[in-house]
């Protein structure tokens, strides 16, 4: 599985392509009533700052609400340290603004590996009422732009944080839970591989498993990881689980070894849904936790052979 597809909806309002958009010519929506996406089209002459500018320019950003980055930088890979900055610049003309994708782009358009993320502090700090913020990109550090990095702040409005990398650094671990949020519901962390700068370790998440530096939690995804066995044993007897709605172990190479843990653990009946899609567990297990959580929404699509000698996470590279 690899990020083959641009999200539709985000922050509960469709996704409107602003670029596209103004191709095809005719009036432009109400400014709240979509989130509004700016990004370079494969072929387009402009720069991502001059959409930027266009956009600032068309519409009446006072009232927008969401907004999605696609693309920035159509040949070699580039940094995010440009558009950043144009974003940030441009905050008090987004007084309304609540949420903000970075990165939506498909592996056609870049690998999440090359795509070169920056420390991204400034957007919570220049956006103090944001509440929903997604970024997507590498934490590798691409000839001295340093890769994705958050320095620990705080944060009064902030309910949903997704961190989407193949490899998300322990330091970018430790200071997520470094941070103050105290309004924050959901976490999703997509861990990665090694190879491509995921070396946090199962000490790094106890933050998050105590959860008393999270008190409004109800959603946590610690997702992508290949020690994802692991994390189900830890998350087994993990004090924030009681509190939790839902529950996310995806993508990352479960097998019967942490899938057991969770099962021998804490009840689990309290959750709405369990995601643990992508995985390699046997047919034997799978109905062990059907039958062990039958008001629970279990997602067990995607499975992988569980004899496969070459187990991957779903994202890496």
């Amino acid at each position: 599985m690899t990020v083959g597809t641009h999200i539709e909806t985000f922050h509960g309002l469709p996704v409107l392509d602003f670029v596209q958009a103004v191709e095809k010519g005719g009036p432009l929506p109400d400014a709240a009533a979509v989130a509004w996406k700016i990004g370079l089209e494969f072929d387009s002459p402009q720069t991502f700052a001059e959409h930027w500018q266009q956009f600032l320019d068309a519409v009446d950003t006072s009232r927008v609400p969401a907004v999605v980055v696609g693309l920035w930088s159509q040949d070699e890979p580039d940094s995010f340290a440009g558009p950043l900055q144009a974003i940030v610049d441009a905050a008090g003309r987004l007084p309304a603004l609540r949420a903000l994708f970075v990165g939506d782009i498909t592996v056609e358009e870049c690998e999440i590996s090359w795509l070169q993320m920056v420390d991204v502090t400034p957007l919570l700090t220049s956006f103090p009422l944001l509440a929903e913020l997604v970024v997507r990109g590498s934490a590798q550090d691409w000839e001295g732009v340093g890769g994705l990095a958050l320095q620990p702040v705080r944060h009064e409005h902030l309910r949903a944080l997704r961190l989407e990398s193949g490899g998300l650094p322990a330091t970018v671990v430790r200071s997520v839970a470094a941070c103050d949020f105290p309004h924050l519901e959901r976490l999703e962390l997509w861990l990665g591989v090694d190879q491509y700068g995921g070396d946090s370790t199962i000490d790094d998440l106890a933050p998050f498993l105590t959860g008393t530096g999270l008190p409004a939690l109800r959603h946590l995804g610690l997702q992508d990881a290949d020690y994802q066995d692991e994390i189900a044993a830890a998350v087994a007897h993990a004090p924030v689980v009681a509190r939790l709605e839902s529950l996310d172990l995806s993508m990352g190479v479960l097998t019967d070894q942490g899938a057991t843990a969770l099962l021998e653990g804490q009840p689990l009946t309290h959750l709405r849904s369990l995601d643990l899609h992508h995985h390699y567990l046997t047919e034997a297990l799978q109905q062990r936790l059907r039958e062990a959580l039958p008001g629970v929404a279990v997602d067990l699509s995607g499975g992988g052979r569980p004899d496969d000698e070459w187990r991957y996470v779903a994202v890496a590279e």
